[in-house]
């Protein structure tokens, strides 16, 4: 194991000029295709049910097979790279995702598709915590922000470009295409990064494969990824499916964890939640992730379904917020080595807190701009919000040990984008139920009602016809109240949570110290 855990300063001198732009493009090119792949599916599925002769429930396999290997894959990074080197383990896992990637393209069928998504979760998992190690390791100390930076852009642009991306392409072309772009972008990504940095490969070690552990870790983020995705249809806990799959994510949970603790070598190093700041900024940033995420999926899931946008004018909607992102990051990262980073993340919650609260002021009358003004005020959030949360978290954790800490940090806020997708559209249904009930009750067969069916049957409708458009506008109106219950909400937790960034201590200058953990 000493070998594994070299100095940084025994390893090579980090890039500079043109080759280090190019390194770094490379690098955040190989995040945003793998973010991108989680999202690009979504707004896809009608589509790919159809033309593949399958239920849209079926097709929802689609996405959670992607989730389910994912979350299995991302935390055995830190293994991985320790036995097998940062640059190989990022290499491969690249390699082998665009030939995922290519053969989801060429699926002839259903379980053909879902078998690919499997493997593309799979051997994606390094890809994200590895293009962020490695970005770290090409720039200089004094410019970790930078790093830090670019490759936040990717992971915040990504999930916002993923929904405009996918809806326009299964409105123009053929849904193959979703996955078929990933190709050439691979290739290229490979080649840049394998010629530039193989000669760069970190110290690797026998490590022994902690047999247990992986089998415990298969199991219960299995269960729960299953469970959190198919939840929701098969109406949680009143199905004995999905009581039965939580009760075994719990177990597995509880036994993994007691498990990793005592291991002499555990397949996910937990010990690094010793760090004060590595604990309390996760905490913080799987949160606050987590309200993000919500949000992301609630408003457009809203614009699509009650309003009647298109899958592609949704995601238009939230396009300025991450060209507001793009444009900041670059500051907020120069800034970052000057200025402490909780100002950053208070500045970061503090924008989402008001993003949110302006979209609870929402009405029947919105329009287009009146849902994009919020949401470029989310984009400053943006800016700041990765960017200052990982100089937290890998704030004194020592260089050889940042593919761990990147790696559970990644699957901590999968998981918590998980809990995040699955609660926010039960919570919006309940709320809607909850509402059309209240104003079922206001209007009921009274005056209201009454007075709405007459002005409806002047215009020349019957009976039957005025009372299914005064229903469907009081569904309007519950999603509507639903919406904006939720959007308070986050404004809420947005707050709150700007109280728990102060409990971590000031990150080292320029986040450089390799330094001793807590």
């Amino acid at each position: 194991m000493a070998s594994a855990a070299a100095p940084a300063g025994a390893g090579p001198v980090p890039l500079s000029g043109a080759r280090l732009g190019l390194v770094a493009f490379a690098l955040a090119l190989g995040t945003f295709m793998m973010v991108l792949d989680t999202t690009i599916a979504n707004v896809s599925l009608p589509t790919i049910a159809g033309n593949l002769g399958v239920s849209s429930d079926n097709s929802t396999w689609i996405v959670t097979a992607f989730a389910v290997a994912n979350g299995i894959s991302v935390p055995l990074t830190g293994w991985l790279m320790r036995r097998f080197g940062v640059v190989r383990t990022f290499c491969t896992s690249l390699a082998l995702f665009t030939l995922a990637s290519f053969l989801c393209g060429i699926a002839w069928s259903l379980p053909s598709l879902i078998a690919f998504r499997v493997l593309q979760g799979a051997v994606s998992g390094p890809m994200m915590p590895g293009s962020q190690a490695l970005l770290i390791s090409v720039f200089p100390p004094e410019k970790r922000a930078t790093a830090l930076g670019i490759w936040s852009m990717t992971t915040l642009v990504a999930p916002i470009m993923g929904p405009i991306l996918g809806g326009y392409i299964s409105d123009n072309y053929h849904w193959s295409w979703i996955f078929l772009i990933n190709v050439p972008f691979g290739i290229f990504t490979i080649a840049i990064c394998w010629s530039n940095l193989k000669n760069r490969e970190t110290p690797t070690a026998k490590v022994p494969i902690d047999t247990i552990g992986l089998v415990l870790l298969v199991l219960w983020v299995g269960c729960l990824q299953v469970m959190l995705d198919l939840g929701k249809n098969a109406d949680w806990f009143n199905d004995p499916m999905i009581v039965a799959l939580t009760v075994i994510a719990g177990v597995g949970f509880v036994a993994w964890l007691i498990w990793e603790l005592t291991d002499a070598n555990p397949i996910v190093d937990l010990s690094l939640f010793a760090n004060r700041n590595f604990a309390i900024g996760n905490l913080a940033f799987c949160l606050g992730y987590a309200v993000f995420f919500a949000n992301i999926l609630l408003l457009p899931l809203w614009l699509q379904t009650q309003l009647g946008y298109t899958a592609t004018w949704a995601g238009l909607v939230a396009a300025p917020s991450g060209i507001v992102a793009v444009l900041l990051t670059p500051l907020s990262a120069r800034l970052s080595g000057k200025i402490d980073a909780r100002i950053l993340a208070s500045v970061a919650f503090v924008a989402f807190a008001i993003s949110y609260w302006m979209r609870s002021g929402y009405t029947t009358y919105a329009g287009f701009w009146d849902f994009v003004l919020p949401l470029l005020v989310q984009g400053v959030a943006m800016s700041t919000f990765f960017l200052a949360m990982l100089t937290i978290s890998l704030d004194r954790i020592p260089p050889e040990r940042l593919p761990s800490a990147t790696g559970l940090s990644n699957f901590t806020r999968i998981v918590a984008g998980a809990f995040a997708a699955s609660m926010i559209t039960t919570a919006w249904d309940r709320r809607e139920a909850l509402h059309q009930g209240r104003l079922s009750e206001a209007i009921g067969n009274g005056t209201p009602y009454q007075m709405a069916s007459e002005a409806l049957m002047n215009l020349g409708l019957n009976a039957t016809q005025a009372a299914a458009v005064i229903t469907r506008q009081m569904v309007g109106q519950a999603y509507l109240l639903a919406s904006t219950d939720l959007f308070r909400l986050s404004a809420w937790l947005s707050a709150a949570l700007l109280i728990i960034v102060w409990f971590c201590r000031r990150p080292a200058a320029n986040g450089a110290g390799p330094v001793a953990a807590d």
